[in-house]
């Protein structure tokens, strides 16, 4: 097994790290009820998707 010849520094440790993190969501309105709801996915306030009710309320 592999183990590491020096210490890994706090700096070089950061550097590795500073791209894991969290994205936010990507929110668009709802044509229906002008709420936020994620893309390609039925609105969770109105129950439609593409124009067409998919879940009743």
């Amino acid at each position: 097994m592999a183990v590491p010849k020096r210490r890994t520094s706090k700096a070089r440790k950061r550097k590795r790290r500073t791209h894991w993190k969290l994205k936010s969501p990507n929110l668009v309105e709802c044509p229906q009820c002008h709420e936020l709801k994620l893309s390609h996915r039925v609105c969770p306030s109105c129950g439609y998707y593409k124009g067409r009710e998919v879940v009743s309320k």
